[in-house]
C-alpha cells in the first residue's frame, strides 16, 4: 500500500516551508509525486442593493505572483530531491500545474484525483492558511488532508496517534491512512472518555488493524478538566507522536464554531502534522 499522489496548493505565507516539508517527508516515505500550483484565495463580496455574490481574489492572481510561487516550490524540491544516479530517492518526483483557477472550489475538485492534499493549519491570521480551503477539500473532494503545523516537522509517520471517537468520520480517516499505518513503527489508538459517539471501542479498532498486519495499542483516558481536543494534543505530546490521525467535524461546523469541539481545538493548536478526513 502506498500514498503517492500528493497535491500542494502553494500560498506564500508563514506556513509555506512547513507545507513543503510535510509534502517532502510524505513523498519520501512512499516514493511519491508532488504536484504544486499557485493558490489564490477568493472572497465573496456583495454590492449595495444587490445580493448576488461577486467572487474576487485577494490581490491580483498575476503571472508574476504565480511565478514567485513556482520559484519557491522548485527551489525547495530541487534542494530536497537532488537527482541521484540510482536508488529509491530517484522514484520521488514533482511537477508544477500552470493551468489552475483561483479559489477553494478548484482546490477541492482537483484534489479528487490525488491521494492527499497538503495544507497549512488554519488559524486566526487573515494572511495565513484559511479554514475555508481545508473545509472545501474535506467536504468536497472525498479525499483526506495532511495539515502542516506552524513549524516544519523533523520526523513524520513513525509514531502515529489515532484519535478514536468511534465515528464514521474517524473510520474514514483511518481507512485513508492505512498506507501510513503500515509504514509506522508505533501506532496508538486513543479514546477520550466522554468524547465519543456510539460505536466500536478502541480495542475493537486495534483488533481490526491487527488483522491487517498493524500492531496497535488501545488506550482510554479521562480528560479531567480538559476538553477532548486538549487531551488528544497533550497525549500526543506525552508519547512523542509525530502524526495525528483524526476524523473531521463529527459535530457540525456551526456547532463547533459556537460551542467548540475537538476538531476546532486541534486545528487551532496542533503542533504536529494532522491527517484528517471525513
Amino acid at each position: 500500500m502506498s500514498m503517492k499522489a500528493i497535491l500542494v496548493p502553494l500560498e506564500q505565507n508563514d506556513y509555506t516551508q512547513s507545507v513543503l516539508t510535510c509534502a517532502h517527508l510524505l513523498a519520501g516515505r512512499f516514493g511519491g509525486h508532488i504536484q504544486g500550483f499557485a493558490f489564490f484565495p477568493m472572497y465573496e463580496v456583495y454590492g449595495f442593493g444587490d445580493m448576488t455574490p461577486l467572487w474576487v481574489t485577494e490581490g491580483r492572481p498575476s503571472e508574476e505572483l504565480a511565478g514567485e510561487a513556482r520559484k519557491i516550490f522548485d527551489r525547495f524540491m530541487r534542494q530536497e530531491f537532488p537527482q541521484p544516479a540510482s536508488g529509491d530517492a530517484a522514484k520521488v518526483s514533482f511537477s508544477w500545474l500552470t493551468e489552475s483557477d483561483p479559489g477553494d472550489i478548484f482546490v477541492a475538485s482537483h484534489a479528487r484525483v490525488f491521494d492527499v492534499t497538503v495544507l497549512g493549519r488554519p488559524g486566526y491570521d487573515p494572511s495565513g492558511p484559511r479554514s475555508s480551503t481545508l473545509e472545501a477539500v474535506l467536504f468536497e473532494s472525498g479525499r483526506p488532508c495532511l495539515i502542516a503545523p506552524p513549524t516544519p516537522p523533523k520526523e513524520f509517520g513513525d509514531n502515529i496517534l489515532i484519535a478514536w471517537n468511534r465515528s464514521t468520520e474517524t473510520a474514514t480517516a483511518v481507512a485513508h491512512a492505512m498506507p501510513l499505518l503500515h509504514a509506522a513503527q508505533r501506532v496508538t489508538v486513543l479514546t477520550v472518555e466522554g468524547g465519543s459517539v456510539p460505536g466500536p471501542s478502541g480495542e475493537q479498532l486495534a483488533a481490526g488493524l491487527k488483522l491487517n498486519g498493524i500492531e496497535a495499542q488501545a488506550i482510554t483516558v479521562s480528560p479531567g478538566k480538559r476538553s477532548s481536543g486538549e487531551m488528544i494534543l497533550d497525549y500526543a505530546t506525552s508519547i512523542g507522536a509525530d502524526l495525528l490521525i483524526k476524523g473531521a467535524y463529527t459535530q457540525s461546523r456551526l456547532r463547533q464554531m459556537i460551542f467548540g469541539g475537538a476538531t476546532s481545538h486541534i486545528l487551532a493548536k496542533a503542533g504536529l502534522p494532522v491527517f484528517m478526513a471525513r
